[in-house]
Parts: structure tokens; sequence; C-alpha cells
């Protein structure tokens, strides 16, 4: 408001100078039309630049306001301070002492201290400031009020040096605030702010930048536990081997073994590069290339078995073949539609697997459909809304519905596949439980790539009038 007045009252002078000076000064007088001109050319300008001028003052006495902070003359830290602190944290990787060097070193200026220091419950993870030289990283805590705040949980402002109770006698510290860092209702470590005089820090103030940390460290709990989950599913996927996919499988080779001995052979070639790549494949990315002889393996594998009734149909655009994506998530897809698609129909159907790159979008699109039975509505809406609401369809233990991704993983049962030959056409109840099971495999996928992607990825699922399941994918190119 303040502001606003002052430009007033500037634009009110100047049309007043104007007046002045092109009507009474000047002789003769100029005329309205030059008058005019003149103040509407200096209006613009003092608008124009009242901002500038007064960003600049608001700049000059920030800049006045650290410089005291400086010489002492105020212990108040600026909240922009604090805030860009916030967002420098290194203890967002979790509290190591390489992180807590970094963060105390930008704390210091903040936090208007001496000396700040942070610690694990027992050790010295990094100092900085007067007493340094026997407040080292890796040795034990040496202030009794250090060892006060992580014992019991609550700051401890010591304001003689009794009070600090350094155990190293000649120590300069003085006066300290220490507060605890508390990650789900534990004591982790603790952050202290120490002075050479008797001048504590806000205590609220270092409570404030405690209660940041924390935060980050719990962010960090998180991503590791998040870490560990998706490697678990993971390993999981990479080695929960089907036995009845192994079993059919070996069947097929067996029946072909006497009378078409060359293709059995192939086939136990192929079965073993399949094995292979779903144990030795490593991280949690590969080429698309990759993925794609994977899935081409294994549908070699299947088409032996359903002979003429299984028939594939690939599209793939080669800029594709060079990018990255999500290990062994192209292959349970596949599965899905030809275990559950194609599995239950009689007479032949195919599977088409279809992948794009899209430079300008950053994008590689991947679709998996196939002509067969379809989804039941039920299980369609369940997925649905896993795919939307992961949170709430996600298993509670943590993986415990994990089906193997390299082997009937998008969708096993448990139960012996049955020869392809002997299938007749399910009823919609006899088929449920079989897309139930699919669904389950879904939500497995969808769970890592939120793992991976967060919400920078699309999956959806459909099932079109013409029959079938569609399945497409988008993740970012990389």
């Amino acid at each position: 408001m303040r502001g606003s007045a002052a430009l007033a009252a500037v634009v009110a002078g100047i049309w007043l100078l104007v007046a002045v000076v092109t009507q009474v000064l000047v002789s003769p007088a100029l005329e309205t039309l030059p008058t005019l001109v003149v103040g509407v050319v200096l209006t613009l300008a003092a608008v124009l630049g009242y901002p500038s001028f007064l960003r600049g003052r608001r700049e000059r006495q920030a800049r006045l306001a650290r410089s005291a902070r400086r010489d002492g003359h105020s212990h108040e830290p600026d909240a922009g301070d604090l805030a860009a602190a916030a967002r420098s944290m290194s203890l967002r990787s979790g509290l190591t002492p390489e992180a807590a060097a970094r963060t105390v070193r930008l704390l210091r200026p903040m936090l208007s201290g001496d000396s700040v220091s942070i610690t694990d419950r027992e050790d010295i993870l990094a100092f900085v400031g007067p007493g340094s030289d026997h407040h080292r990283p890796g040795h034990q805590m040496r202030t009794e009020a250090t060892v006060r705040a992580s014992e019991r949980g609550r700051t401890v402002e010591a304001k003689t040096p009794e009070q600090v109770g350094c155990r190293v006698e000649g120590c300069p510290l003085s006066s300290a605030v220490v507060a605890p860092l508390v990650v789900r209702s534990r004591v982790v470590g603790t952050l202290g702010v120490f002075q050479r005089g008797t001048a504590t820090p806000p205590v609220r103030t270092v409570e404030d930048m405690a209660h940041i940390l924390a935060l980050h460290l719990e962010m960090a709990e998180l991503d590791r536990e998040r870490q560990i989950a998706a490697h678990a599913r993971l390993d999981a996927l990479r080695a929960q081997i089907n036995p009845h996919f192994l079993f059919n499988v070996l069947n097929t080779i067996a029946s072909k073994s006497r009378s078409r001995p060359d293709e059995a052979r192939e086939l136990l070639v192929r079965l073993a590069e399949f094995f292979r790549y779903t144990v030795r494949q490593e991280g949690h990315f590969a080429d698309f290339a990759q993925e794609y002889y994977f899935v081409r393996t294994y549908l070699s594998l299947e088409q032996a078995r359903f002979e003429d009734r299984l028939q594939v149909r690939y599209d793939i655009d080669p800029q594709v073949l060079t990018t990255r994506v999500p290990v062994l998530t192209i292959q349970p897809l596949v599965e899905n539609a030809v275990k559950h698609g194609l599995g239950p129909k009689t007479g032949p159907g195919t599977v088409r697997l279809k992948a794009r790159a899209d430079p300008l979008g950053r994008t590689v699109s991947i679709r998996v459909s196939d002509d067969g039975v379809g989804m039941p509505d039920q299980v369609l809406r369940e997925l649905t809304r896993s795919i939307t609401h992961p949170q709430e369809t996600a298993p509670q233990d943590g993986g415990a519905e994990v089906d193997g991704g390299g082997s009937d993983g998008a969708g096993s049962d448990g139960a012996e596949t049955a020869d392809p030959a002997e299938v007749g056409e399910p009823t919609p109840d006899e088929r449920g439980p079989e897309s139930a099971h699919a669904g389950v495999g879904l939500r497995n996928i969808i769970e890592r790539l939120d793992f991976l992607y967060g919400d920078r990825y699309d999956l959806s699922v459909s099932t079109p009038s013409s029959g079938g399941t569609v399945v497409d994918l988008r993740v970012p190119l990389s």
C-alpha cells in the first residue's frame, strides 16, 4: 500500500511540474498536445522504472540486514535464507558423514552460530567452527548437552560452559542449543549450534531447522524402503520360474525329439536363452532390443506348443531398439495375452506387439493386443482403479503377490497349463479367476512403473468391442 501511494504521489508531482514548466516558465506557453505528450512520457518512465527502483531498495536493505547478522547485531536468520538452505540440504541422501559435512557448512551462516554440529546417536558426523580441533568427525560426542538431547529426545539450551559440558579442558564453546533429529518417533541424531559467548541462538530457529533435517532424513528412509521393495520385486520376477511353464515346454520338446530332433534341439537352445536372460539381467532397465529378443524367444517357445493356434505380428519402429525400457515388463504383458487371451480360446488367435518412439514428445509407446476371450468387466474395473489409484490396491505385504515375470510371471495361478488342443470355450465364471490373476500381474507391473517413473508414465487396459484385450504403455524416452 505504501508503494502504491508513493507512486501516485510521484505521478501527481510529474504532472504538476509539467504544468508549471510548460505553461508558466516557458514563454510562450506550449500548446495542449505537446504538454500532454511530455506528461505521458514522464509518467510512463516513472511507472515502468518504479518496480526496479523498489526492488533495488529492498535488495539493499536485505544486504544490510545480512551484513548486520554477520557483524553480530542480529541473531534472527532471514526466512528466505532458511528456505534456500532447506532446498539445498544434502541429508536427502541419508545421515552420512559426507552429507552432514556439507550441511553444517551450509547452516553455519544461516543459524548465526560460531560452531555447528550434526551427530548420530553416538558419534560426531560433522563439526565446523571453533572447537573443531577436538570435536572431530568419527569421535564420540564431547558435550553433555548433545548427549542429553540425544538421550531425552528434547531440545537442550545451555547458557554456560558448565551446562555445555565439553569434556575437553579449554574448549571455547560457552553456550549452545542442541535439538534432536527425530524420524518416526526415533531419535537418530542431533543438530547443535554453539557460541563462544553466552548469547544463545534462537531456540525456535534451531528446532525448526532440526525438523526440516528430520523430514529430509525421513524421506531418505522412505526412498531406501521403496528401493529395497523394488529390488526385491524385480529379484522375485527374475528368480520365480513357474514349473508348469517349464513342464509344458519340456513336454513339447519331448514330443518333437523323435519325429523332429533338429527342432527339439533348437527349442532347448531357446529355452536356455530364455532362462539365462531372466537370471543374468541386472538393473531396472535394458535396451529395448534386448527385451524384444527376449519376447521373441518366449513367443517362439509358445508357438512350438500352440502351433497354428498362435499367430504373432510385430510392428517395431527401428528407433525404439536403442531406447531404454524397464526390464521384464513387456514379456509379462505378452504372456498375459497368450495365456489369458488366447489360451482359453477355441481356434487360432493373434498376438500383436507394436512399439513407437516419439522424439518430440520424448516418449516410447508400446502396445500389446490380442483377439482372445477378453477380460470380464469387473476385473477390468478393478484393474483400472488400480492404475489410477495404485495406493488403494497395492498388496499389503510388499510383494507377496508377485507372479514370475520371466516365466508365466504376469498371470500365473499355480495350476498346470492345459494342452491347448484340449481347451474348450470357457464360461465367464471359468475364466474369471484366470483374468483376476492377470490383473494381479499387471498391478505388479504398475507398482514397478510407479517406483521407476512416478507419474511420468501412462498405462491403460481396454477391451475393444471386436474382442480381445489391448494394453497401452507409454514411458519417457531414454
